[in-house]
C-alpha cells in the first residue's frame, strides 16, 4: 500500500506517513541502499536527516545519549546550526537542523558529531574498509537528508519526528518517548496531541 510502512516491525499496525513524506523516506528501513547522488549544498536551509548505526539490532544511542549530546554540543559551538527537532532512537535517530545564512557545509558537521562520538566508544566490528578508511564501524557509512521546501514539508516531517517513537511500537504516546525534542517544543504541549495523532493512528 503505497504511503503505509507497518508500526513496530513487518507483522505490526500499518501507519499513513503524512503526505508529501513518502517518497524521500522510502529507504528509511533499508538505509544501506542509499542511492549514489549529488548532494544540493543550500545555504541557510532547513534539512531533515535520518542517521543510523551499522547495527540496527544496538540500542547504543539511547545507552550513550549523553556521549552524543556532548558530540552535538562540542560541534554546534564551532560550527552553529540551529536544531528544529530531534528524536534519538535505539539504533537511529531523526532530525531537522536550520542552517545558518551563508553556510551550506552539513557534511562536515555530521562527520565531526559522529567521529566524536564513535572516538568515545570501542569500536564496532570492522570490515577491510572499514580499517582502510580509519573507522570505526559504529555508524552507516551515509546518511539520508532531505531539503525542506516549504512550511507545510516542514511540519509534517516536524509530526513525523516526534511520531517516530510510536511508529516503532517503543511508547504509546510521543510525549513518553524521553528522548525526543518534542518535551522543549511549544508547538505540541502534552495537552495538545497536535497533528501527531494522525501519522500515528491512521489506517
Amino acid at each position: 500500500m503505497a504511503g503505509m510502512i507497518p508500526r513496530g516491525g513487518a507483522s505490526g499496525k500499518m501507519v499513513m506517513l503524512p503526505g508529501g513524506v513518502q517518497p524521500f523516506l522510502t529507504s528509511l528501513r533499508h538505509l544501506g541502499r542509499m542511492p549514489n547522488y549529488r548532494r544540493p549544498h543550500l545555504s541557510g536551509a532547513r534539512i531533515f536527516f535520518t542517521v543510523t548505526l551499522a547495527d540496527r539490532d544496538s540500542d547504543l544511542l539511547v545507552r550513550q545519549v549523553d556521549l552524543l549530546r556532548t558530540a552535538v554540543r562540542r560541534t554546534r559551538a564551532e560550527r552553529p546550526f540551529a536544531i528544529e527537532a530531534w528524536v534519538v532512537l535505539p539504533d537511529h535517530m531523526h532530525c531537522i537542523w536550520q542552517m545558518p545564512d551563508g553556510d551550506s557545509d552539513y557534511p562536515t558537521r555530521w562527520r565531526l558529531i559522529k567521529s566524536r562520538f564513535s572516538r568515545q566508544l570501542d569500536p564496532g566490528p570492522r570490515r577491510p574498509s572499514h580499517v582502510r578508511r580509519a573507522e570505526r564501524g559504529i555508524w552507516q557509512r551515509r546518511y539520508w537528508e532531505h531539503h525542506i521546501r516549504s512550511d507545510r514539508e516542514f511540519h509534517r516531517l516536524l509530526e513525523y519526528c516526534w511520531a517516530n517513537p510510536v511508529k516503532h511500537g517503543l511508547v504509546d504516546t510521543p510525549h513518553d518517548w524521553q528522548w525526543s525534542s518534542i518535551h522543549s517544543d511549544a508547538r505540541c504541549p502534552r495537552e495538545r496531541p497536535c497533528a501527531v495523532e494522525k501519522v500515528v493512528n491512521a489506517a
